[in-house]
């Protein structure tokens, strides 16, 4: 079965004034929506993948056919990418990580502030569009790590624990060209109870 766009898990007002209405309207409805389409549109070639999920289209790259590998590693990077763009994020924002994520965050980095700056500044070092990523490995070990356009880092073996869009379609409207802005302003929103979830499961 073709793959679907799921609903935002909250109103489009919701994220306001960090992420405006008019943003969300046209990162999810247009943008992600066209990571879909376009996903769907490659593996039509060979259907026998549509059996897969799209995250594990993206695990073993090699595995897709050649004349479809570049079109599914963009778009289904762009689909899989965007899904947990929003699960990590909520109204309101979830305060600070607890727990075992906020333990080894901590350790890691030297604190949650320390971890925020130098989280930050992977986004802002990113040159052209793509993102910036709180990933673990198989045995629990941080790491900030940056990809290009919508490379995911489960392509490499990682497991993303949260993640921020960095393309200027995510921001423009509010932020222009302050992409340190935006950045630093994403963190109201955070759900890190999602982020302590995901870093449970590994």
């Amino acid at each position: 079965m073709a793959y679907t766009l799921a609903p935002l898990p909250y109103d489009y007002t919701a994220l306001a004034p960090t992420l405006d209405e008019q943003t969300l309207h046209l990162h999810h409805d247009k943008h992600h929506q066209a990571y879909v389409n376009n996903l769907n549109a490659a593996i039509e070639k060979h259907p026998e993948l549509f059996s897969k999920s799209v995250d594990e289209l993206l695990l073993d790259l090699t595995a897709i056919p050649e004349d479809i590998r570049t079109p599914v590693r963009n778009n289904g990077g762009g689909v899989a990418n965007h899904n947990q763009y929003w699960e990590i994020m909520t109204p309101g924002g979830s305060a600070a990580p607890v727990g075992k994520l906020a333990a080894k965050i901590v350790s890691t980095f030297g604190s949650i502030d320390d971890f925020k700056t130098k989280f930050n500044a992977g986004g802002v070092g990113r040159f052209g569009s793509g993102w910036v990523w709180l990933v673990s490995d198989k045995s629990g070990n941080l790491s900030i790590v940056s990809t290009a356009n919508q490379d995911t880092p489960a392509s490499d073996g990682l497991i993303p624990i949260l993640g921020n869009d960095v393309w200027e379609h995510a921001y423009y409207i509010t932020y222009q060209n302050r992409r340190p802005d935006y950045l630093a302003a994403w963190w109201t929103v955070v759900n890190w109870d999602i982020a302590e979830k995901r870093y449970e499961a590994v």
